[in-house]
């Protein structure tokens, strides 16, 4: 029962035990209500049949207090298992959403966008927030507590129970009927969402070129239909709801009718007295309100299943696994037959083979989409490779946890991610123990003074949301200072000084030659004069390696390496006439 609760609702395990505490709770909160009607039954015995009211007194106000506290309490304990224990539960459910992300593979958020995991973590968690805390546990309460009151009715009479009480299934398989229905607008409403969210986010980061393009309104009257295309659904989603929620609830009324007829017939045959006719009436009046709500509550969790569906896709999606002890002999990484494809569709590598030795540069180039990126995130394990072998030191990288495995690693990207935070933590990402003084030389080592200095608080500066307050080529000079701090056996430099300015990488790849003495570096380029004087060049074209060697070998051949050189040599020469 707990798994299913787990795996329905997207719970913990301590969420699911909740649950059933507040299943619980509701139960007995509602068998509580129900007293005041046995107690309103007896004094209507009594004046029925002329029995002395005060001589019972002691009885009814005894038993009207004794109401009002038990009310209190189960009131009270179900408030505490239900919205307290959800506001927790809510709480562990999107840190286990935010933990399970860190350790997914980026294969993972291929497929998804930024918009789309936030929208799960953030809107999807709160909609089963509110099931949670108002719509399961009520629920549940409401049909075990109908249950129970309906078995007792039946102990009174049959007939009475059966015209009360028929109705019951029918509204309720109406409502059960339409879950595919619901299923199906529910998940065409969150497309829609998700893509107008998309756009949205598109728009602020896209702003400056719409601007700098004129293409505002054109854009923006896309987006406004998209807005109108989630209300319009909004409005059929509800719709689709309401038909099959408000037919359920009419018949629901009908029982009254059927109370009423069933119990005039069988009043006037003499078959029930008037105590037990006006007993099934009040019965009728306490059962239909909550039970219309419980139809509500219904059709409502029915409709979280796309929530649930989205949640258990990241919380239920295999990690990369692996041994935390490391056992390499020594940083070389060796790539054999290695074949990789993103959606087991289109083939991206395909048997690439080379070694990249400890103490040398390897440098991967080759025109753009030939497969040099996807060859450094498949050394790091971002992905797992569809056929092939890759090892570090002799080590199967596919053996070992990836969190473990990255601790070999220095790396500088091409595209920059810097935080919300100062200069000086932005750097101490790369190693959270490092000290000030450390920070601060392996920022000289990358050479951050020369622009931190003209800063209003130097190291101490806030530098905006990824870095808005700095340029390009600043933004990277922090990176390179963070795999300085790092300092790792194995470097890798995607387009490292691509920001750069030609003083400044000059600057830099003096610094960097000094980073990589002894260790295994793999160097992303285009410009060659950045991996002239690598040991080692692996040319890459359409997944394949098509040439590999020295640069004075490869210099001798006719091929891509020496015609790129070429034609970067007559870039160098060009000029506006």
């Amino acid at each position: 029962m707990l798994k299913l609760l787990q795996h329905r609702y997207a719970l913990s395990a301590k969420g699911a035990k909740d649950m059933m505490k507040a299943f619980i709770s509701c139960i007995a909160s509602n068998l509580v209500l129900m007293m005041p009607v046995g107690l309103l039954y007896e004094l209507v015995s009594d004046i029925i049949n002329k029995n002395d009211l005060s001589k019972r007194l002691t009885f009814y106000i005894i038993g009207s207090i004794l109401c009002l506290l038990l009310i209190a309490i189960t009131t009270s304990v179900q408030y505490k298992a239900t919205f307290f224990a959800t506001y927790i539960e809510s709480g562990v459910r999107r840190i286990s959403l935010a933990e399970k992300l860190r350790k997914l593979p980026l294969a993972f958020f291929g497929k998804k966008d930024l918009s789309d995991l936030t929208s799960t973590i953030m809107a999807d968690c709160s909609t089963m927030e509110t099931a949670s805390s108002h719509w399961i546990p009520e629920l549940v309460g409401s049909l075990i507590s109908t249950l129970i009151v309906a078995i007792a009715l039946f102990f009174f009479d049959w007939r009475m129970a059966l015209a009360t009480l028929w109705v019951l299934p029918i509204s309720f398989a109406i409502v059960l009927l339409s879950a595919k229905v619901q299923y199906k607008l529910g998940k065409k409403h969150m497309l829609l969402k998700m893509d107008c969210a998309d756009g949205i986010q598109e728009c602020l980061e896209t702003i400056r070129d719409l601007k700098a393009n004129n293409a505002e309104k054109e854009y923006l009257n896309g987006l406004d239909k998209k807005i109108k295309d989630v209300e319009k659904h909004a409005l059929v989603n509800e719709l689709g709801n309401a038909v099959f929620v408000s037919s359920a609830q009419m018949i629901l009324k009908l029982g009254i009718v059927t109370t009423a007829l069933i119990g005039g017939v069988l009043l006037q045959d003499g078959s029930i007295d008037i105590l037990t006719f006006f007993m099934y009436l009040l019965v009728v009046s306490r059962i239909y309100d909550p039970m219309q709500m419980s139809l509500q509550n219904l059709a409502a969790i029915t409709s979280t299943k796309v929530q649930v569906d989205r949640m258990n896709e990241i919380l239920e999606h295999p990690l990369q696994s692996g041994v935390m002890e490391l056992c390499n002999n020594g940083y070389d990484i060796t790539f054999k037959n290695v074949g990789f494809s993103y959606d087991d569709r289109e083939t991206v590598l395909s048997n690439v083979s080379f070694t990249a030795k400890q103490g040398e540069v390897t440098a991967l180039i080759g025109p753009s989409g030939g497969g040099k990126t996807t060859v450094s995130r498949l050394a790091t394990r971002f992905w797992d490779i569809t056929k092939g072998k890759i090892t570090v030191g002799g080590m199967d990288i596919s053996k070992i946890d990836p969190e473990t495995l990255l601790s070999l690693y220095s790396i500088v990207f091409q595209d920059v991610t810097l935080f919300n935070n100062t200069i000086m933590e932005n750097i101490r990402i790369g190693r959270k123990d490092a000290t000030d003084k450390e920070v601060l030389q392996a920022a000289r080592y990358a050479h951050c003074d020369e622009f931190v200095d003209k800063l209003p608080k130097g190291y101490n500066t806030m530098i905006g949301e990824n870095g808005s307050e700095l340029s390009g080529g600043e933004r990277q000079r922090i990176s390179i200072a963070r795999a300085f701090l790092k300092d790792a056996p194995i470097i890798l430099l995607d387009e490292a000084t691509a920001s750069l300015d030609v003083d400044n990488e000059t600057l830099i790849q003096n610094s960097i030659s000094k980073l990589i003495r002894n260790k295994t570096v793999m160097i992303i380029a285009h410009r060659m004069r950045t991996v002239a004087s690598a040991d080692k060049i692996v040319v890459l074209k359409d997944g394949v390696v098509a040439q590999q060697g020295s640069p004075d070998k490869l210099i001798n051949e006719e091929g891509i390496y020496k015609n790129m050189v070429n034609l970067q040599l007559e870039s160098n020469s060009w000029k506006m006439n």
